[in-house]
């Protein structure tokens, strides 16, 4: 994108982890078409540096780090109050799934990893972006949770387990920030990623054809329905997660 095709800037600002790539980009992308400016996160420096310069470098900055670390946590929201002088979003992308299979034979060691990133890295970003400026100016959180945390899933059960801890962590967010600032989370189908490759590849047609709606889902359906949950057009929607799944739940009843 370039600067001639950007709206005047909107005067609020996104951080946004885990988004040098797949759904934290679309978000990324969806925020910075409106106006928004943004800061992005991302463990891959080069992969980040890419993302900034396609997303323009004069509205959009990245700060490399894990998720999980409470250094690099720190560091991104004081990047982005120094370059932005505010953070009125943040949008926990940032996840992992590093197993598949039965959670009867998880290693502990791994559910802790998968648990670190998707569920402690987010409390520890909200904690922060709250501390810095949503506490006392107000401001929006959206978490990207997935339908895998409101039903079970064959052979990624420690993946949906942590992304039903982050619905909850909505829930306690929203409760505790209000009226200040508004929770809410997205809880996506498959989306066409290489993070979720594993469960279309070779056979996409026919998993696109269990969906109601025809087709996978793609960063930019995640995008827009975040921009939406960061938008005054929400401004009385809180504690909520909103299913973004094609209609693949309306299969959940049909034998």
């Amino acid at each position: 994108m370039t600067t001639a095709q950007l709206p005047e800037p909107s005067g609020k600002v996104a951080l946004i982890t885990g988004a040098s790539r797949g759904i934290g980009y679309g978000v990324a992308e969806a925020l910075v078409r409106r106006g928004d400016r943004v800061c992005i996160t991302g463990r891959n420096e080069d992969a980040l540096k890419e993302a900034v310069e396609r997303l323009g470098a004069d509205r959009v900055i990245g700060v490399p780090g894990k998720a999980h670390d409470e250094a690099h946590q720190a560091v991104a929201v004081e990047r982005t109050m120094e370059a932005f002088g505010r953070v009125d979003f943040l949008v926990n992308n940032a996840g992992t799934n590093p197993v598949f299979g039965p959670i009867a034979d998880l290693d502990l060691n791994v559910a802790r990893k998968v648990f670190e990133t998707n569920v402690v890295s987010a409390l520890g970003f909200a904690q922060k972006t709250w501390h810095a400026w949503q506490k006392d100016n107000g401001g929006a959180i959206v978490n990207i949770a997935s339908i895998t945390g409101v039903s079970a899933s064959p052979f990624i059960g420690a993946y949906g387990i942590s992304k039903a801890a982050m619905i909850n962590l909505t829930l306690q967010l929203a409760h505790e920030y209000a009226p200040k600032a508004r929770v809410n989370a997205i809880a996506p189908a498959v989306v066409k990623t290489r993070f979720a490759q594993a469960l279309y590849e070779g056979r996409e047609a026919e998993t696109a054809a269990s969906y109601p709606l025809g087709r996978l889902g793609v960063p930019s359906d995640i995008g827009g329905a975040a921009a939406f949950l960061t938008s005054e057009q929400s401004d009385w929607i809180t504690g909520q997660t909103l299913v973004v799944d094609g209609g693949i739940f309306l299969n959940a009843g049909v034998h």
